[in-house]
């Protein structure tokens, strides 16, 4: 039986469902039932999909054996695109020009988040460019132009739909967490599920087989990095709608904790292996201690200690597991004993 729940769930998900577990015993005494009362599950519910968003973008790269440092400024360049189709808009404009603003601003959010992908893809795929120096450099242009082009302003005031989207809920189901579930949902089947995918993790696996296999991995890495841009998009989306704002700097403390959440998950930092699973998991191990630090009145900085803390802890049992596996391995032998002489 244990090795059928291994199988099924998965060595990285088991221990993070024990995580979680000891988690939840070690702080209820301390912030009592305001951790999972009604008003306390609803707020983790609104903070967690923008943090987890991002990190699916980040997730998608580094199953492929790259990295994206770019998913903050590009969801914050899809934001502003957004907000200037909206700001276009005519005043007192409603109905169905209203509706062709508002669709024609997601449409102008994404299509400036691809323009970012498509030129980390040809940097990264093409040109063979390291992605950390890619990505950083892209970075770099994206946000200077965003905060060039709106002079570091901050542009608010949004209409009630795209408000929806942060704010909003559907059958009692915030909008973010549903956007975020529909997210990884699609991720996880894209992953798992079709020739991309399967192509996607054999290269963070071994890009150099992919090649020689006959796969064009120059179109696959343009197609992975538009792909995380997209992903970061829709965390602009929903960041703009529930601050009713759009700035270049937003999100920016999130970088490295996406890349935190993917470790924690089991997303191998060299590419290849991971679930969409076990990063959801990790997402709401990480939302539980920033919930339960902000109950205990507890700084920022200390919450990011903890989280630093956690990844630690479980790296070491990890490293320190698959030192005493060899060992373990030699004591479970069976002890060959000589045959019996033949008579």
């Amino acid at each position: 039986m244990p090795d059928i729940l291994l199988r099924t769930v998965g060595r990285t998900n088991l221990r993070l469902l024990a995580l979680l577990a000891v988690l939840c015993l070690a702080v209820a005494p301390l912030v009592g039932d305001r951790l999972f009362a009604p008003a306390g599950l609803r707020s983790m519910a609104y903070q967690l999909p923008e943090l987890g968003l991002l990190s699916l973008a980040m997730m998608v790269t580094l199953l492929s054996g790259g990295l994206d440092l770019s998913i903050i400024a590009t969801a914050n360049l899809a934001a502003l695109a957004a907000a200037a189709v909206l700001k276009a808009a005519p005043d007192g404009a409603g109905g169905a020009i209203l509706l062709a603003y508002e669709a024609g601003a997601l449409v102008a959010g994404l299509a400036a988040a691809a323009l970012v992908g498509l030129l980390n893809g040809t940097l990264i795929g093409y040109l063979r460019v390291s992605p950390i120096l890619a990505t950083l450099g892209t970075m770099t242009l994206v946000k200077g132009l965003a905060i060039g082009l709106t002079r570091g302003s901050v542009v608010s005031d949004f209409p009630p739909a795209i408000l929806f989207l942060g704010s909003g809920s559907v059958i009692g189901v915030p909008t973010p967490l549903l956007l975020f579930g529909l997210v990884a949902l699609a991720l996880g089947i894209l992953l798992t599920r079709t020739p991309f995918g399967v192509v996607l993790t054999l290269m963070g696996s071994n890009q150099q087989a992919v090649r020689f296999s006959g796969i064009d991995t120059r179109a696959a890495l343009l197609r992975i990095y538009v792909l995380t841009s997209l992903v970061a998009a829709i965390a602009g989306f929903v960041m703009m709608a529930r601050f009713n704002s759009a700035n270049a700097a937003y999100g920016e403390s999130y970088l490295l904790v996406t890349i935190l959440a993917c470790v924690l998950g089991g997303i191998s930092p060299t590419g290849g292996f991971g679930r969409v699973g076990g990063l959801v998991l990790a997402l709401v191990v990480l939302q539980l201690i920033s919930t339960a630090c902000v109950l205990l009145d507890f700084s920022q900085f200390l919450t990011l200690a903890v989280w630093g803390g956690i990844l630690l802890s479980v790296s070491l049992i990890a490293a320190v597991r698959d030192q005493l596996r060899p060992l373990l391995a030699g004591l479970r032998a069976p002890v060959l004993r000589p045959a019996p002489p033949q008579v």
